[in-house]
């Protein structure tokens, strides 16, 4: 696999894979920062800040930069998670310099406008407005901030309308000039790339940055616990959620087995008895994620208000039953060959294969073999899935997240308890 990396004076780590039978080039900029990176007072500054950085530079105004990029019929845009920030385009090979060069202005060179400023805090409180229309947005916020209470891993990516309406240049210039440096960045490409050239472009557009910024975050403490929130949707839904394993963690494989069997598709046990045996739900699934020093594992499902109960149950039960592994080594072995086709067929997508060489730079200090991927997922036994499911679902409070129309609680109360916790919060 052409897969190189190299480093730039100032810590920045440049990170390609040629895919020679490609006519196009995925490119970015990962930043080695992101919601978490943030004090209480500065909830939703890196996602302002990334919004901010296709607005205008010292040479370029908004509307330049969204015609430069489309002049040559590329596309540019940008994401912040809880760990990182990404700025990435994709252009035809030859204009990858262009490419390149409008990621370096609007990194380096935010002109921080305050006209410019108003108008998307104006777009970002739309943008919570619409979270705040969609259950299934907010579950997932409602379940990080149980998990995580008065945490940055606890408080949503996009800030609230207090905290983003709240910001001004200046918080700007110092969050960035804090955290945007070449120890923290990562440029990535995959497609028809040349590695020489993207590391001697890389350098002239990045080499000024200082090389230390500050990068340490509060060390993860979950917690657990219950929350109802009353809304007028049509549907309730539910999010149920444990401590996960860290990417960095032993197990962390093992968990995305068990959590692919669980209800990683059609053929898993949730999909299986909650919708195919007993119609309880359009979907239903699991996932499992991991940062840097803790993760989530959880399930997710929605039903009518009246089928609350009975949709726990299954639940409830599929997560005991998680425990029998060794009854279940023909569902293993279809959870990891699930796996692994994913993680071969996320070669084929030249954006996909950037980010991951990008993240796996940021986590891991080089971007891993898919090969050892492989084998560390081939390597889960039935025994680990067991010793992992026991952990999570025996040793680890819930949290268990609710929204929807107003109902009873002692069935949400009754599941809670049961798996060690206690409501946190009252019904809202």
């Amino acid at each position: 696999m052409s897969v190189e990396l190299s480093s730039l004076p100032n810590g920045v780590r440049v990170v390609s894979h040629a895919m020679p039978h490609l006519e196009t080039v995925s490119l970015g900029v990962w930043v080695g920062a992101g919601a978490r990176s943030e004090r209480a007072d500065q909830n939703g500054i890196a996602h302002l800040l990334e919004h901010m950085a296709f607005k205008g530079t010292a040479t370029r105004s908004a509307k330049q930069i969204a015609e430069e990029i489309e002049s040559v019929g590329g596309d540019l845009n940008a994401s912040t998670s809880l760990e990182t920030t990404a700025y990435y385009a994709r252009v035809l090979k030859d204009d990858l310099p262009l490419a390149i060069e409008l990621l370096g202005d609007i990194l380096q060179n935010p002109a921080f406008d305050a006209i410019e400023l108003k108008r998307e805090k104006d777009v970002i409180v739309q943008e919570i407005s619409a979270i705040q229309d969609s259950p299934d947005d907010m579950i997932y916020d409602l379940a990080q901030e149980l998990a995580f209470p008065g945490q940055a891993l606890g408080r949503p990516i996009t800030g609230t309308v207090e905290s983003v309406t709240g910001f001004n240049p200046d918080n700007l210039h110092s969050f960035r000039n804090a955290h945007y440096a070449g120890e923290g960045l990562v440029v990535a490409a995959a497609g028809a790339v040349d590695h020489k050239e993207l590391v001697e472009r890389a350098g002239q557009e990045f080499s000024a940055l200082p090389g230390r910024g500050a990068h340490a975050h509060d060390s993860a403490r979950y917690c657990g616990g219950l929350r109802h929130a009353t809304q007028k949707f049509e549907q309730s839904h539910l999010l149920m959620a444990f401590e996960g394993p860290s990417y960095r963690a032993d197990e962390f494989y093992a968990a995305q087995v068990l959590s692919t069997f669980m209800g990683g598709g059609m053929s898993s046990r949730l999909f299986q008895e909650a919708r195919e045996c007993r119609g309880l739900c359009y979907s239903i699934y699991s996932f499992c994620w991991g940062v840097s020093d803790t993760g989530l594992f959880g399930v997710h499902a929605a039903t009518g208000p009246g089928q609350v109960p009975e949709l726990l149950d299954v639940i409830e039960a599929a997560l005991h039953d998680a425990g029998d592994a060794m009854a279940g080594k023909d569902e293993i072995r279809r959870a990891k060959a699930q796996l692994k086709a994913s993680l071969s067929m996320s070669l084929e997508s030249s954006g996909a294969r950037a980010d991951q060489l990008a993240r796996q730079t940021l986590a891991f200090g080089e971007p891993l073999e898919i090969s050892d991927i492989i084998a560390k997922v081939d390597a889960v036994t039935a025994e680990g899935v067991l010793l992992v499911a026991e952990r999570l679902f025996e040793r680890t409070p819930i949290c268990l997240s609710s929204i929807g129309p107003a109902q009873r609680l002692e069935k949400l109360e009754e599941v809670t308890a049961k798996f060690g916790s206690q409501p946190a919060f009252a019904a809202e």
